[in-house]
């Protein structure tokens, strides 16, 4: 099942639990009254707050991480387009024969690099193109070397940093990929908006109905704020993308023909 599947799963179980637990707790609440009149479920009304305020605190804390990691994720695609293009124009500075081998591994480097996000959420087809490119920069560097050996100083001096920073980047984009708040915190989420509509409902047990559109809409803002998280947490999989920011690297392709 591939992560933009379980991901859609994890937040319709949590819609559906969340009003299940509302109207349990409704019934709870209900049952108090009826054993006890004047034992009015306003007596939660300090627990109701710690736990919405903790969850507040909670989606505030997470939504500022998955932010912050989406917007480093995006200025990295920038970082790697200009390690790309810098590269790319200082292959001037090795000798004029081995210059044509050299641009097309470009070329094929960055189709590589593109087919890597592209092939998302296939897995498999990224951690192919990704091994390709891997073993394809190895390729680069080792033509580099051989040609500045037979040139003079500048290509090594000017070429190579410029290649190691273009080979450094996408280390960098990888770890960048696979770090995520911990599990743990996301379990905690999911667990406070189970245990808030359980109480919101309990609290509701005072009047003789319920507005069924009113607990529709907060358990819809709830579910919809907790997708919007692990939406940021893991672009690409879901409705959040960054395929717009793609274009800078698409830009560098185009730049090579």
């Amino acid at each position: 099942m591939s992560p933009a599947v379980i991901g859609i799963v994890l937040i319709a179980a949590l819609f559906a639990g969340m009003l299940i637990l509302f109207e349990a707790g409704r019934r709870i609440g209900v049952r108090h009254l009826q054993r006890d009149p004047n034992g009015a479920p306003a007596g939660i009304g300090t627990l109701e707050g710690a736990v919405f305020a903790l969850l507040g605190l909670l989606i505030a804390f997470t939504f500022s991480g998955a932010a912050a990691r989406f917007d480093t994720r995006r200025l990295q695609i920038v970082d790697e387009a200009n390690a790309i293009g810098t590269a790319y124009l200082r292959v001037d500075l090795l000798p004029e024969a081995s210059r044509p081998a050299m641009r097309e591994r470009f070329r094929t480097y960055v189709d590589l690099r593109l087919d890597v996000y592209r092939k998302l959420p296939d897995l498999a087809a990224v951690k192919l193109a990704l091994d390709r490119s891997t073993a394809l920069q190895g390729e680069i560097w080792s033509q580099a070397v051989a040609g500045c050996r037979a040139e003079s100083s500048p290509c090594a001096m000017l070429l190579l940093p410029a290649l190691n920073q273009m080979i450094d980047i996408t280390t960098t984009r990888t770890v960048a990929a696979e770090i995520h708040a911990p599990w743990i915190v996301f379990a905690l989420l999911f667990a406070l908006a189970l245990v808030a509509s359980l109480l919101a409902g309990y609290g509701s047990a005072g009047s003789r109905t319920h507005s069924w559109t009113h607990v529709l809409v907060f358990v819809a803002i709830m579910t919809a704020s907790i997708y919007l998280i692990l939406d940021l947490e893991y672009p690409r999989f879901g409705l959040i993308k960054l395929d717009p920011f793609d274009q800078v690297l698409i830009d560098v392709r185009q730049i090579m023909k």
